[in-house]
């Protein structure tokens, strides 16, 4: 292929742009080639001949990439998952035609390179915290396994490796457009500046073990889509784990952990099913961490905005839930506090509630889960963790809420046998090696169908199962109490990144009117 012909041809260039990003997300793990893709982006939004043309070759691009890397969430629900599919690459064609406008202006080609990148990283962390969130393309989620490159992120959180990667790309492409030597070298100083950072970042890591804590990680690889996990009953489906947890414990087991729904029912705290698992945790001496469906009954005067009301006239909200449970102590339990929009919640709840004064909607059976709003700890044999539920993993400021809060380690239960044996949960699992590195904390992980591990705080696997396999180990991490920067200062360098987009645009906006006004006069 000719190679102006192709460096010319929208067609060619979102086509190839729309494979190499999804090339570069696990399980390929080519996550380099996202560097020439927005590349290639840049190129179609500079040779379209208006707004509308760069939708037309743009936007194939963006649903291709959301298609090769996320179809799996058609397995779960084809409707939803096409739906989240065209509407995710929706989105992703605002920060590019902002750029559009950039690359177009005036304005000093570094300073281009420096907002189009903060354009992207402030999309990326936006869409991170309204009722639509998905995290999943964000572009630092791709460079997961290669641990040895991102160990910045210890500081500047994921949001840094997406930055790097979208200035890199700007700065290379603003090269191409004017051959200025000065560009090129701000090209190579932010592409070697990055994984120097990490060298560095590694280097300087005091890595200081602190108590040890022996977890016992099941997975059971029951059936997802059948009532209690394809057994015949409850009891049978308890029987199993226990058998399982019993084989796997040590008399100096700590904590035991089950996966996201491994109680596949919906349980009061207090119940028969609980008891007879605290008969088997005062025997091994160990305490427990399961997912279940959580039946939370409210008092009138301490009731959230919306609940359900039972036939008793009871309010009461039904969560997705972990339960901590201790041999001789009141179980304890958190509310997922990241839902899956639609899946698991209906979106803009409150807000559409609040345009129904007549109260036409039942609001509350439409809601889905209840929101778990506090990010809570487990006490564990003296230390403290948070249980995690699936989604909630994927989601760098929540993790940090529970890291701030003195987590010494990270529990996550998850149950990815939603998406079959798609690239689906290999994506999620290697994603949990980014928190690991932000804080610099043990983790350990338990998925229902796998993948189960154990993960290091520089982001190397030390332990992991078999996906779609039953399985049970046990494996000795370790307390660490020190904070991270980025545990101290959150997504510091996003907010950053917010500040100077807002500017931008702003500045952007001005010279456009005073070249306007300079014509007109």
């Amino acid at each position: 292929m000719n190679k102006t012909t192709f460096w010319n041809n929208p067609w060619y260039l979102t086509i190839t742009a729309a494979i190499f990003l999804s090339l570069a997300f696990p399980p390929v793990n080519l996550a380099i080639l996202q560097i020439p893709a927005f590349i290639f982006l840049f190129r179609i939004a500079l040779i379209s001949n208006s707004t509308r043309e760069m939708i037309l070759y743009s936007y194939p691009c963006f649903v291709l990439w959301n298609l090769f890397t996320t179809y799996w969430l058609m397995m779960a629900d084809l409707a939803a998952g096409v739906a989240a599919i065209l509407a995710n690459a929706v989105l992703m064609l605002i920060p590019l035609w902002f750029a559009r406008k950039l690359f177009l202006s005036k304005l000093n080609p570094i300073l281009v390179a420096f907002l189009a990148a903060s354009l992207w990283v402030s999309y990326e962390f936006l869409h991170h915290n309204w009722d639509l969130a998905w995290p999943w393309l964000t572009l630092g989620n791709a460079w997961s396994n290669l641990t040895g490159a991102i160990q910045y992120i210890s500081v500047t959180g994921v949001w840094g490796i997406s930055f790097w990667v979208v200035f890199t790309s700007a700065l290379a492409y603003q090269y191409i457009r004017t051959q200025s030597k000065y560009v090129l070298k701000s090209t190579l100083l932010v592409f070697f500046a990055f994984p120097l950072f990490s060298v560095l970042a590694m280097i300087s890591s005091v890595s200081e073990e602190g108590e040890p804590v022996e977890v016992v990680i099941v997975q059971p690889n029951s059936d997802s889509y059948s009532r209690y996990g394809g057994m015949d009953s409850l009891d049978e489906l308890l029987s199993k784990l226990l058998r399982m947890s019993g084989q796997a414990s040590t008399g100096d087991t700590d904590l035991i952990i089950w996966p996201e729904n491994a109680v596949d029912t919906s349980l009061t705290l207090e119940n028969g099913f609980t008891k007879r698992i605290q008969d088997s945790l005062k025997v091994w001496n160990t305490d427990l961490i399961t997912g279940t469906g959580f039946l939370n009954y409210y008092e009138t005067g301490n009731k959230p905005f919306l609940t359900r009301r039972a036939a008793d006239g009871r309010n009461f909200n039904v969560y997705n839930a972990a339960f901590h449970i201790q041999p001789r102590e009141r179980t304890q339990y958190y509310g997922k506090g990241k839902l899956v929009p639609v899946v698991e919640r209906f979106p803009f709840l409150n807000f559409l509630h609040s345009l129904d004064v007549y109260e036409w909607i039942n609001w509350a059976n439409l809601a889905g889960y209840g929101l778990g709003t506090e990010a809570k700890l487990f006490n564990i044999n003296g230390g403290k963790t948070p249980a995690l539920i699936c989604y909630d993993s994927v989601f760098p400021s929540w993790v940090n809420q529970f890291v701030r809060n003195d987590a010494d380690f990270i529990t996550i239960i998850t149950n990815d046998g939603w998406w079959g044996d798609t690239s689906g949960h290999s994506q999620h699992f290697a994603y949990a090696r980014l928190r690991a590195i932000e804080h610099r904390k043990w983790i350990a992980r338990s998925a229902n169908n796998g993948i189960s591990g154990i993960i290091s705080p520089d982001g190397k696997v030390q332990h992991q199962t078999e996906y779609w396999t039953e399985d049970a180990f046990s494996f000795t991490i370790y307390r660490n109490d020190k904070k991270t920067f980025y545990t101290a200062y959150g997504d510091w360098l996003a907010y950053l990144l917010l500040i100077s987009s807002v500017f931008g645009l702003g500045f952007l906006s001005y010279t456009s009117r005073v070249e306007s006004m300079d014509k007109n006069l």
